[in-house]
């Protein structure tokens, strides 16, 4: 009677794994196809980050570039010179003041 114990509890486990394998297969198909749509769905927002980054550089390159063309010393001067009337000071223009000690 103990062998038969024995080999029923050793078919009740065969039979418990059997079971299991054969719900193992579904959950790793099910969690394979959950693991490809989150890598399409990262994939395709890194491409849109990396497009938008793309178009922020080139904005950026736009905009050090008309930083540089605007504050140019010659159109600065060209500025000066002809809209508002002003002129380049000569050494007699120019006024020092130096200031010694505290006032209190």
């Amino acid at each position: 009677m103990r062998n038969i114990t024995k080999n029923g509890i050793k078919n009740i486990f065969f039979k418990i794994a059997v079971c299991l394998f054969v719900l193992f297969i579904p959950s790793m198909l099910f969690l394979y196809g959950f693991q490809a749509k989150r890598y399409s769905k990262l994939k395709l927002e890194i491409k849109a980050l990396e497009q938008k980054q793309e178009k922020l550089i080139e904005e950026n390159k736009k905009i050090v570039n008309e930083i540089s063309i605007l504050s140019s010393a010659d159109r600065i001067e060209k500025i000066a010179v002809e809209e508002l009337g002003m002129h380049k000071a000569q050494a007699e223009d120019i006024v020092r003041v130096e200031m010694t000690g505290e006032k209190k």
